[in-house]
Formats: structure tokens, C-alpha cells, sequence
């Protein structure tokens, strides 16, 4: 066997190697995403100890005054710290937020209400901007968006619609996915979609990210039988 057949079988050799490995890693990685699937899809075994940290994400006009309408209502000892975050164009929300903190510090003992936390995020997409220019602020977006799930790490997501929210649950489902960090999302539908999940829930839906979607019409619990119906929450 001449000099040229030894590197060729040597080539052929590590060519195979790698693609062994890419094999191999992708059937982990997809028995990894069945399993994850598998397992947000039903209840916890038991209620973990003690309060949970929490990420709730926020939207302008309607999506945060029904957010905060859901968050009056819960149990809010229960989720500590609580991390708020709006689009960087977004001057209302936060604010909101803040009035519903001060309000829990009125009526609980401050050890109860735990620490908030008030952020905001780079949007992908403004109203209006080309879709061209959008390519290298979603990337900026993305980034952002990865830097904050690494600072927060939170045990729970709550969210209802802004599109602020796929950028971050996205994240999570990829540290879930890695084994970084199991953070649980849930997704509470707008009481204003009737017949049809909004393109973030509809997105949440179709690629399984959400551990669970709730809604409020019972038509979209017939058109989407994997989502929960609540009925009129606000």
C-alpha cells in the first residue's frame, strides 16, 4: 500500500469519526427534546420548597394590564424573587409593575413580598422597520436576551403574548435542552383571541417550548387541544 492509499484510508477514517460523532450527538440531543417535551407536559410530582424565582414578562397596552391583572389574583409569597421585564420602547409597563409592587409591600409584611426586579429588553423588531435592518437587531435582541436568562435564571416564566417573550423562552428551552437550567414556562393566552392563538402563542404551541398554555375561549381549547381552558380570567 503506496504512501497516497494510507491517506486516504486516514481521511476516510476521520471523515467517519466525525460523522459519527454528528450522528451521535443529534440522536442525544433529539432524545434530550423528546424527553423535555414529554415532561412539561405534565404536572409537577410535588410542589418544590419554598418560593420559586420568577421571570414575568410584560407588553404594552393590553398584554401588561392583563398580566397584572392575572398576578393580583396568585399567591405572589409564593414567587420570589420576581424579575419584570418590557421592551426597551416600553415606558409603561415597568411603572405598572412598580404600583403593583407597592401595593403587595402595603397589604404584606416586606419578608413576605420578597425582592422585585425591574429590566428591559431590546426588541427584534420595531412597527414599521424593514424587515432588512431587523436582521442585525433581532441578533442584538437575541444577544441581550441571553445575557439576561444567564443573569436570572429564573424557575418560572410568565408570559401572554408580546412578542419580547420568544426571544426569552426560546433560551430557556435551550437551557433546558443543555441541562443549564429547567426554568418552567406557562402561557396565558389574551382574553381578545377568541378563534386563534396570537403568533407567539401559536409559536409557543407548535414547537412545544411552553410547559403549559392556558386559554380563555373554549373554541381555542377545540382548535388547540393541547392548551388548558380556564375560562375569562379577567
Amino acid at each position: 500500500m503506496d504512501y497516497q492509499d494510507r491517506c486516504f484510508f486516514a481521511e476516510m477514517g476521520f471523515l467517519n469519526t466525525v460523522i459519527l460523532l454528528i450522528i451521535g450527538t443529534s440522536t442525544l440531543i433529539s432524545i434530550r427534546i423528546i424527553y423535555i417535551i414529554c415532561r412539561s407536559s405534565k404536572p409537577l410530582q410535588r410542589r418544590p420548597p419554598g418560593p420559586l424565582s420568577a421571570l414575568i414578562i410584560l407588553g404594552s397596552g393590553g398584554h401588561t394590564a392583563e398580566m397584572l391583572n392575572l398576578l393580583a389574583v396568585m399567591q405572589m409569597d409564593r414567587f420570589k424573587p420576581r424579575y419584570y421585564i418590557a421592551a426597551s420602547t416600553d415606558n409603561m409597563s415597568l411603572q405598572k409593575a412598580r404600583v403593583l409592587e407597592d401595593s403587595l409591600m402595603e397589604k404584606a409584611e416586606v419578608e413576605l413580598v420578597g425582592a422585585s426586579h425591574f429590566m428591559q429588553i431590546y426588541r427584534s423588531r420595531e412597527v414599521g422597520q424593514s424587515y432588512i435592518t431587523s436582521v442585525g437587531t433581532t441578533l442584538i435582541a437575541l444577544t441581550h436576551a441571553l445575557w439576561l436568562m444567564i443573569k436570572i435564571r429564573p424557575q418560572v416564566i410568565l408570559c401572554n403574548g408580546p412578542g419580547t417573550c420568544i426571544p426569552l423562552c426560546a433560551i430557556a428551552f435551550f437551557f433546558k435542552v443543555f441541562g443549564i437550567r429547567w426554568s418552567s414556562i406557562f402561557y396565558v393566552e389574551s382574553i381578545a383571541r377568541v378563534r386563534r392563538l396570537s403568533l407567539s402563542g401559536l409559536l409557543l404551541y407548535k414547537l412545544r417550548m411552553a410547559d403549559q398554555i392556558f386559554v380563555q375561549w373554549p373554541q381555542l381549547k377545540s382548535k388547540y387541544p393541547r392548551a388548558n381552558y380556564v375560562g375569562c380570567l379577567m
